[in-house]
């Protein structure tokens, strides 16, 4: 959240894509005078993007690697065309003078383009249009006679969905540069955590090993299934039972050492958790605990549409992770005690007060054991002195999944099941499931309220359905919401948020209709623009708004149009 008068947080423009995998094509040359020539190799270095982009240069900042979907390894390419700009990511090989050299990728996702230019004779591409599964593409160029170095390249097209690449071949003479070496025996996993857990399963996540191809997993020193990614759940499994699990990575070289235990407990039946008190289609503001320009307000003035109330925000302390509240005398209030008396009344009237944790500058950081301690404690120590029923992490600066979900667990195990715990990722945080907020979100399912995902100060971004959407619409709603809906979370754990006013963000705000228009669509199918879900969520939990001071400056348009429509719905 952002505390400068105006809005939120500054403006962030997603940029993003993975570049498909090239395949090594085999070819066999000889030299022109019948001497000895180079052995054959492929002359790309981190051909599949285990290193990140090194060795590789992406325009305008578009590329950046991910860890799915990938067509090899742990890693591929995605890069986004943006603009005036193709996304075009280039790396210069070092090649023999008249000779020839196959070139191939693996390409998935929107128009991707691959080839060849500086080659000395005729530079060379080949391109396919949008695809839901990995293509190659191939082609050969011959370089000139005193070409000593060929620029290779993937490009996507304007306008279009980001595409992905991986292991890309150049494949002919070795020009002096050698290639990628050969794989050795990875290292063993670091960073398993158990993720969320049913009465049957327990879903493990790891941190990727470079160089791996695959993982396999260890229950009780036994090998039950392999995985392709950083993730696996386990299935078929006793209820209230404890259970220990390790995790291999392989490759072509071997199979590494297991990985530290961890144990898993399934729980003794399904489902999340809504937290008592939180109706079934809720409404969340955020109060500023600042004064930006927007009304200000004692948490007494707060709408009554309002059944979360996230207080913004804890600080942090010189301890890493741990966190603390500072009452901003600019708000009015007498005393602490006279806030806390309004916590206490606005919990008596049916409504949550949550501490809210991170917003645009906020510094808190969760990466370690210590820190992840530090961190529940803490929150815990607020809940108690204040009377917070839960939670909202709303971290803009970056966020571990490993560490957050330790400090989440460690913090619900204190406050028990009437814990509140909400979330307020950016939309680049949940655009897939590998990245660490969304893992953070799976990874605590069984313990969490609501995601109320910021659709604003984002611009453009791709729906679920791989299209461009532009913020400011109902279809950049509710395409949006459907990577969420679609990917793991229950719909009464998934929320719209937007700002109350046009003050209230730098970008993004939609008019109450528009917001009223997305919930009919993603509960009943009704009122959609052009992307319709190919089904729909009745349970779907409701809208967020930065913030009740923005909507009390507009005299309380949004919550008194918003409001009612969510506790109407299904």
């Amino acid at each position: 959240m952002e505390r400068a008068p105006g809005g939120r947080r500054r403006i962030r423009t997603w940029i993003g894509g993975t570049v498909a995998v090239l395949a090594a094509g085999a070819l066999s040359l000889t030299g022109l005078t019948g001497t000895a020539q180079a052995a054959d190799v492929n002359v790309a270095k981190n051909a599949g993007f285990e290193s990140g982009l090194t060795n590789w240069t992406c325009s305008a900042g578009s590329g950046a690697t991910v860890g799915s979907p990938v067509h090899g390894g742990a890693a591929a390419l995605r890069a986004t065309p943006g603009g005036q700009d193709n996304a075009k990511c280039t790396q210069a090989v070092a090649v023999q003078p008249n000779s020839t050299y196959t070139l191939s990728a693996w390409v998935q996702g929107g128009y991707a383009y691959l080839g060849a230019e500086g080659t000395g004779t005729t530079d060379v591409s080949a391109w396919t249009p949008d695809s839901s599964g990995w293509k190659q593409l191939t082609t050969t160029f011959r370089t000139g006679a005193s070409t000593r170095s060929v620029t290779v390249y993937t490009h996507g097209w304007y306008g279009q969905s980001a595409y992905y690449a991986d292991d890309v071949s150049v494949f002919g003479p070795d020009g002096g540069g050698g290639g990628d070496p050969e794989p050795q025996v990875p290292g063993a996993p670091s960073g398993l955590a158990v993720g969320s857990v049913t009465s049957s399963s327990v879903t493990l996540n790891w941190s990727a090993v470079s160089g791996a191809t695959g993982y396999n997993v260890y229950r009780a020193g036994t090998k039950v299934q392999s995985a392709s990614g950083t993730s696996s759940t386990v299935t078929g499994l006793a209820a209230n039972t404890s259970y220990d699990f390790q995790v291999t990575a392989t490759n072509a070289a071997g199979e590494s050492a297991k990985s530290a235990t961890v144990t898993g407990r399934t729980s003794q039946g399904g489902g999340g958790n809504p937290g008592p008190g939180v109706p079934k289609h809720a409404v969340t503001g955020y109060w500023q605990n600042f004064n930006n320009g927007a009304a200000v307000q004692k948490l007494r003035d707060v709408q009554a549409q309002y059944d979360i109330i996230a207080v913004s925000f804890a600080d942090a302390t010189t301890t890493p992770g741990q966190i603390t509240f500072n009452l901003d005398p600019a708000v009015g209030y007498a005393s602490v005690a006279d806030f806390k008396a309004d916590i206490a009344a606005k919990k008596a009237a049916g409504k949550s007060v949550i501490i809210s944790v991170g917003g645009e500058k906020g510094s808190i950081s969760v990466n370690s054991d210590a820190s992840a301690t530090a961190f529940a404690n803490s929150a815990y120590a607020l809940m108690q002195e204040y009377g917070f029923n839960g939670v909202d992490i709303d971290l803009e600066n970056g966020l571990n999944s490993t560490y957050m979900t330790k400090a989440l667990r460690q913090l619900s195990a204190k406050a028990g099941a009437g814990m509140v715990l909400t979330m307020a990722p950016q939309t680049i945080d949940m655009q897939s499931t590998a990245g660490e907020y969304f893992k953070t979100a799976l990874n605590v399912k069984d313990i969490l309220t609501v995601v109320n995902m910021q659709y604003y100060n984002s611009g453009s971004m791709l729906g679920c359905d791989g299209k461009v959407y532009s913020q400011g619409s109902v279809d950049f709603l509710t395409a949006l919401a459907c990577i969420q809906l679609e990917g793991g979370l229950d719909p009464s754990q998934v929320g719209i948020g937007v700002p109350a006013s046009t003050r209230g963000a730098g970008s993004g705000y939609v008019a109450p209709s528009i917001v009223n228009n997305a919930l009919d669509c993603l509960t009943k199918g009704t009122n959609c623009g052009s992307f319709k879900p190919s089904r729909t969520y009745p349970g779907l939990r409701g809208a967020m708004t930065w913030s009740t001071n923005w909507d009390a400056t507009a005299g309380n348009a949004w919550s008194n149009a918003v409001g009612p429509h969510v506790h109407g719905l299904p």
